[in-house]
């Protein structure tokens, strides 16, 4: 018979920690652009950088959830920005 090995303990995942320790930078929602998502339940906001190295900066985001004008967002990251809705359509996604 074969003898089992064994099981090595399993190291602990730091996959979604990394993005969590990066810098958080404020940004303050400027205008609602519309609405996205399958179902509409995605509001796309257009805001500007307060702080970091893209202070100042004006971009498009998408937001679930309750949001308006005037809202600080904290976003994880400020180099991707969100694709322009082709259509003004009340729900469903880029139609």
């Amino acid at each position: 018979m074969k003898s089992q090995k064994p099981k090595q303990s399993q190291q602990q995942s730091t996959k979604g920690k990394d993005k969590i320790l990066g810098e958080v930078v404020p940004a303050i929602v400027d205008e609602l652009i519309g609405r996205t998502g399958f179902r509409g339940e995605i509001t796309q906001v257009k805001c500007t950088v307060q702080a970091g190295r893209d202070q100042g900066r004006s971009m498009r985001r998408n937001v679930k959830g309750p949001i308006r004008i005037g809202d600080t967002l904290m976003l994880r990251e400020t180099e991707i920005e969100a694709r322009r809705i082709k259509s003004k359509v009340s729900k469903g996604a880029y139609t």
